[in-house]
């Protein structure tokens, strides 16, 4: 992963200087509201229902054993003992004092973790796929290209104010495990016809309350134009963005207001006069930049051997057999595999990990993974890089911890935001009605027979839940101060994206488990043989569907 140089730790240093005397002369009465409102934000500070909420970035989702501990270290001195991982692959604290930020971003800074651009009108967190570097789908490591735009969108003076947040997320696989289009900029790698690295372009996807797929305006761009093209993009979102209202102003409005190709003729012509310039990527940055990603040191193993032992283990232990079915998948290197550790057992906040539990996963990284992990955009732990002799000892440790529910990409792995139990924004509460639904579905057995689904909630239209690509997404909604919930069905954040269809009217919380319950029930009763959810839907459309959910009883 990347280390930061002399430059990285000076700019940290200054920043969290900087942000010390801010807050200080803001609790001292010299810094109105309304001036320290963009000064926090940009560091990474919310004021929330209960207390401030501080959202520290993880830049393409990698952590290192050393910056867990000190994570475990702040929730467990400045927070309750406990941070939450969020869609977006970053860490949130939900309870720091504002007086003791300054001092959390100190922390931070020491091991090369920070807040910065994590909130804002700006370009925030570079996210990616999970699995990058290790994917058996592998096209390009995407890493060296997420940490080159990181380094170019930090500080950058022209978009510290842009109309709207702006996110990006990159990805480098066949199959896109990084949503791409669904942000505000997504960039596929590929190899264009003379096998060179180049990159599609999306533009324009987002969620919230206008959710939108993105356009694709550019193929097979070349990568030594990447940041001069994304510089043109910019600029014509900071030039013709709506500034008068905020639910207007994210890029997806803009792009679909001027269309597509109108918008993409914009931005060559903007980029004719950036072409070639300043920006150009040359060869020995992208090699300086690949250079912090480099392969650690792998074993030569013997993987038809280590596979016949993972067999014979699992043979011996069902639960064990189950935990790799749903919380393993395969590696680029012989003999090795990749688990999720999953933050979902029923009765914990999905994504919340406690201050102990960050210790532990450090401990087992150092064993087992090279000392390092990445969050995930589905709110768990990847390890990226474990042998498969060593997986049984993982599976026995990771038990104990918390962290074996052998239930990766099941209906009860469930994206969920924080909600009106923390979050200001939120009509209604997500953590309740995600254990509601865990425990409607508590039988594993029955959970692995219908395969992959996907269940996004998310507690208002802001749709941190990711509830609009979710093959069931539920949002919750407010109806004269009462909490109820509107279902969504069909859609995907994968290559196929898609926005899911409103089902119909909404429905109070405690009719949310047999709600999926009835939803599951017809995909059961009309799949053809293993057909997933998602394609049953796609196939007979939402009627069926409806005409369950809603039926009286007789």
């Amino acid at each position: 992963m990347y280390i930061y140089d002399d430059h990285d730790h000076t700019i940290l240093r200054q920043r969290v200087a900087q942000f010390r005397d801010q807050t200080r002369r803001y609790l001292a009465g010299d810094i109105p509201d309304e001036h320290f409102l963009p000064l926090r934000l940009q560091n990474g500070l919310y004021i929330q229902r209960l207390a401030p909420m501080l959202r520290i970035n993880v830049p393409y989702g990698m952590l290192n054993s050393t910056q867990l501990r000190t994570l475990a270290h702040i929730t467990r001195t400045y927070d309750k003992g406990y941070c939450h991982v969020s869609t977006r692959q970053n860490i949130q604290l939900n309870w720091p004092e504002l007086e003791e930020v300054p001092d959390i971003l100190a922390e931070l800074a020491k091991v090369e973790m920070h807040c910065t651009q994590s909130s804002g009108n700006c370009i925030r967190n570079i996210t990616s796929d999970q699995f990058a570097g290790i994917a058996e789908d592998e096209v390009i490591d995407p890493r060296p290209y997420c940490e080159i735009l990181r380094q170019w969108s930090s500080f950058h003076p022209e978009f510290a104010f842009l109309p709207r947040k702006f996110k990006i997320a990159v990805s480098g696989s066949e199959r896109d495990r990084a949503a791409i289009q669904v942000h505000d900029i997504g960039l596929q790698l590929v190899r264009d016809s003379e096998g060179k690295t180049a990159f599609n372009v999306y533009v324009g996807g987002g969620l919230g309350r206008t959710p939108v797929i993105g356009s694709l305006i550019r193929e097979a761009l070349p990568q030594e134009h990447i940041l001069s093209y994304l510089e043109a993009i910019l600029r014509i979102y900071n030039q013709f963005g709506r500034r008068d209202n905020k639910f207007k102003a994210r890029i997806k409005i803009l792009v679909k207001a001027m269309t597509p190709e109108v918008f993409a003729e914009k931005v060559n012509a903007e980029w004719a006069h950036l072409k070639d310039g300043y920006n150009t990527l040359i060869e020995d940055e992208i090699a300086r930049a690949k250079s912090y990603f480099t392969e650690p040191a792998y074993e030569v193993l013997d993987d038809g051997e280590a596979q016949q032992a993972l067999d014979a283990q699992a043979a011996e232990s069902v639960a064990f057999g189950k935990w790799l079915q749903r919380n393993v998948r395969g590696h680029k290197q012989p003999g090795y595999a990749a688990v999720t550790l999953s933050l979902k057992p029923t009765g914990v906040a999905p994504g919340d990990v406690t201050d102990k539990q960050l210790e532990v996963i450090a401990d087992l990284a150092d064993a087992f993974s090279f000392g390092e992990v990445r969050t995930t955009h589905e709110q768990n732990i990847v390890m990226a890089d474990v042998k498969k002799a060593d997986l049984y000892a993982l599976w026995q440790k990771a038990k104990v911890a918390g962290f074996a529910t052998p239930n990766i990409g099941t209906l009860t792995d469930i994206i969920a935001c924080p909600g009106g139990d923390f979050c200001s924004l939120a009509n209604a509460k997500s953590i309740p009605i995600a254990e509601a639904i865990q425990r409607q579905f508590d039988d594993l057995d029955y959970v692995y027979d219908l395969g992959d689904i996907d269940l996004n909630i998310s507690g208002c239209m802001n749709a941190c839940g990711h509830h609009h690509v979710g093959h069931i997404g539920i949002l919750g909604v407010d109806k004269k101060g009462e909490e109820f919930y509107q279902v969504q069905l069909g859609g995907n954040a994968a290559n196929d994206a898609s926005l899911g269809a409103v089902l119909g009217p909404a429905f109070k919380s405690e009719e949310m488990p047999q709600v999926v319950q009835k939803i599951i029930d017809v995909y059961v009763d009309n799949r053809n043989g293993d057909e997933l959810f998602i394609d049953t839907f796609r196939r007979i459309g939402v009627a069926p569907f409806k005409e369950r959910v809603y039926a009286k009883a007789s």
